[in-house]
């Protein structure tokens, strides 16, 4: 074998140019495919980096109503049968294998009722939250200071913001300190939140815009206890889990609305807990984008067949020149298998050359794609050792004719030739 392979480089570099034309065709389809593959895992991950955001492996289930997620506003009554999310609940959703920790919280989405001297904010959602929300959805205080027992117990008007609705409120004010507005209830700002991984949503098309657009407008927190001095006692509340992993997002989503829904009264049809599979959400989009990207490699795939067509015309041209050595192999005691191998050793080293070249190509062709477009890319370890395996079994394929042909030379009539 090792006998063979060396042969094989020799005879390769004997014939440099014909050798690097006939792995051309090999190289170009590697390569292809390569850079093809590394777009649809860098796309993959970009969409479920996304979808998923932070990386906190944060679940939330929420009220949803004939497939739409159920809002509360000024305007809309509590829904009956829906009980607040008591302790003894939340111990035994934290209890889950799946499950790190819970919060739960009471939620306005897209209120204007939110004023600081005369500047308005619109569309800001204001949660009342417990003191396990910050932890669980990974946020960490990053001006000023976080809520603390007394607020909770004495019902405390302080607000926590993020900097997107600091920003939106305060301009380049310091907003420690000042006083807002909620339905005419004037609460005092103490502190500025932000996520400890800091996600920027990639927004490239509508889809995406209305996927994250709604965390534009920024978000208030104040201590749950105080929410019924601007809103409502016994307002249905969402629930955050954490999960251990983000291979157990599903099943911790799925698990706590399973609990969460047997709490609610058996007349109640209309609203149940819903866990937003952000998962099944990045898999859809994953699955469209492979699907079209899968055309692009049969497509580049063509470039192979033509190149495992070019190893076997230049294999044949090979068993033509070296018929006489054929020949005198064979009468010295060479047997059929052992010139079958030669040549199709042969073939396989030549196609594997051009599938590292192909390899190196395509990743590099990746990266300019990156730097140009602008598209994530992630180069898959295993995607180029199955190109450089499959290029081998090309050359094998596609070499066996000329190495059949050439272990059933005739000694004699190989010798007569030149």
């Amino acid at each position: 074998m090792f006998e063979n392979i060396r042969l094989s480089f020799q005879g390769i570099w004997s014939h440099k140019m014909r050798s690097f034309l006939t792995m051309l065709g090999i190289i170009i389809g590697i390569a292809s495919i390569i850079s093809i593959v590394s777009t649809i895992k860098g796309t993959n991950e970009e969409i479920k980096n996304n979808l998923v955001g932070s990386g906190n492996n944060t679940v939330e289930v929420v009220l949803y109503q004939s497939g739409h997620t159920y809002t509360i506003d000024s305007e809309s009554s509590i829904p009956f049968g829906i009980p607040e999310v008591t302790n003894e609940v939340c111990d035994q959703i934290r209890e889950l294998d799946s499950v790190v920790n819970v919060t739960c919280y009471n939620e306005r989405q897209y209120t204007d009722s939110v004023f600081y001297l005369n500047n308005a904010v619109n569309s800001v959602s204001i949660r009342g939250i417990d003191t396990n929300y910050f932890d669980t959805a990974g946020y960490t205080v990053r001006t000023g200071r976080n809520f603390i027992e007394d607020d909770y117990t004495s019902f405390r008007k302080v607000l926590i913001l993020d900097q997107t609705a600091a920003d939106s409120l305060f301009l380049n004010e310091n907003p420690i300190g000042k006083t807002v507005e909620i339905n005419k209830t004037p609460f005092t700002v103490i502190g500025v939140v932000d996520s400890v991984k800091k996600f920027t949503p990639s927004i490239s098309t509508v889809e995406d815009y209305y996927n994250y657009a709604s965390e534009s407008s920024g978000n208030m927190y104040m201590p749950k206890a105080s929410w019924p001095i601007v809103y409502s006692y016994d307002e249905p509340e969402n629930v955050i889990v954490k999960a251990t992993s983000v291979d157990d997002m599903e099943d911790a989503g799925r698990q706590t609305a399973d609990i969460l829904n047997k709490t609610i009264s058996s007349k109640q049809t209309e609203v149940k807990y819903k866990a937003d599979d952000v998962l099944e959400r990045a898999q859809k989009l994953q699955d469209l984008s492979s699907a079209t990207n899968n055309q692009l490699i049969w497509i580049a795939s063509i470039s192979l067949l033509v190149g495992g067509i070019g190893v076997m015309n230049i294999m044949l041209v090979s068993v033509t020149e070296r018929t006489s050595e054929i020949g005198l192999k064979k009468a010295i005691g060479a047997r059929k298998g052992t010139i079958l191998g030669q040549f199709l050793t042969e073939a396989a080293v030549l196609t594997s050359i051009g599938g590292i070249i192909g390899v190196a190509s395509g990743i590099g062709m990746a990266q300019v794609i990156n730097k140009i477009s602008g598209v994530s890319v992630s180069i898959s370890v295993p995607a180029s050792v199955v190109a450089v395996l499959f290029s081998m079994l090309i050359g094998i394929i596609f070499g066996l004719l000329p190495s059949v042909k050439a272990a059933n030379l005739d000694p004699i009539d190989a010798l007569r030739r030149e």
